[in-house]
């Protein structure tokens, strides 16, 4: 898909034009206010402020949202990365579109990965922990509001708890790389739209929560990206994520620009978006921080590393640092899966 011509188009944000009437088309409790702007009272974050978390992850993340503290999404790539972000304590993670390329084909984040690429990962990641809140890349959703739909029912049906869905055209790129194109902003709040009537068309009162992204700010700067978002918060975005915040000053005039909508910002070292600390976020004003390639980075370090040492002295003796293969296992659940079988009435584990 080519970028559209008129970046500009006749959408304005509520203070310009208001919003046409088929921002939603939903019965109560999905009402639109004065201005035509998206409202589900269901949704109202001062529904998730009391209570013990749910077991529902879409349900938990909107109440880690609607209370106090910043949630910290560090990017996993595979079903070992995960079990090392749970067993450090993480409450929350991400599945980056980046390290899904890189992880399940080893190729770079240049729209080669396909829906059902994501599908699958987001579903073995969500399988490890079913109350873990899974944020997941959708990319541009993959095609046209039909598109779009399918991609969140097939989310949700995995288990993810959120994704987010970009501006960019079809053939798009990492966030972090030069070169983007973008469609236009009605193009852009179809996608998010298509996004939130398919959540609200989830049987059962769906939690799922739409994150609008937009890699505008590099092709047409901060004040089109801030305009974009607050266009897609009307359109019924729960989170609004603008890609490349290149300074703290910008960081927080986007929080305050689309106040009280939670803000995401990305961090990756040597990207575009300074390298911010979770704390640091914190006190600008985002509501979620992701490093989307902690574990990719670290991992490509560690193996590069293993494998030159392996090459070099004929051993894997130095680089597995005394981890033996049950403590292998163990990192990846080994313990509840003896114990769960034990109590079934299994004894195939008995000994290992």
């Amino acid at each position: 898909m080519s970028p559209a011509l008129d970046y500009f188009s006749s959408t304005k944000p509520a203070s310009v034009q208001p919003q046409t009437e088929n921002t939603t088309i939903l019965d109560s409790p999905v009402t639109p206010s004065d201005d035509g702007t998206y409202y589900n009272a269901r949704l109202d974050p001062a529904n998730y402020l009391d209570g013990p978390l749910s077991s529902n992850p879409a349900t938990r993340l909107r109440q880690m949202l609607a209370r106090p503290g910043i949630v910290v999404a560090p990017g996993i790539c595979d079903g070992i990365s995960a079990r090392c972000a749970i067993d450090a304590g993480f409450n929350c993670l991400y599945q980056s579109g980046a390290a899904t390329t890189a992880s399940r084909l080893g190729q770079p984040d240049l729209a080669i990965a396909t829906l059902n690429d994501f599908v699958g990962a987001a579903s073995m990641v969500c399988s490890i922990d079913p109350t873990m809140p899974v944020i997941a890349d959708a990319d541009t959703g993959f095609g046209g509001p039909t598109m779009v739909s399918r991609t969140v029912t097939q989310y949700a049906k995995a288990g993810v708890a959120a994704l987010h869905i970009e501006d960019q055209v079809q053939t798009k790129r990492c966030g972090h790389l030069l070169g983007k194109q973008v469609v236009s902003r009605d193009e852009f709040i179809t996608r998010v739209r298509a996004a939130v009537l398919a959540r609200d068309a989830i049987p059962g009162d769906s939690d799922f929560v739409i994150i609008a992204r937009t890699d505008s700010a590099q092709v047409l700067g901060m004040e089109e990206a801030i305009i974009r978002l607050q266009l897609a918060a009307r359109a019924g975005a729960d989170v609004c994520f603008i890609e490349g915040v290149r300074t703290k000053e910008l960081l927080e005039s986007t929080v305050t620009a689309l106040a009280p909508k939670p803000v995401l910002v990305n961090v990756i070292s040597g990207g575009l978006t300074p390298s911010f600390t979770s704390s640091e976020a914190e006190a600008m004003g985002a509501k979620i921080i992701i490093f989307s390639l902690v574990s990719c980075v670290a991992m490509v370090h560690a193996v590069r590393a293993a494998m030159q040492s392996l090459k070099k002295t004929g051993t894997d003796f130095t680089s597995a640092q005394g981890m033996d293969p049950k403590a292998f296992f163990q990192v990846m659940g080994l313990d509840a899966v003896v114990e769960f079988d034990a109590r079934a009435g299994g004894s195939a584990f008995k000994d290992i």
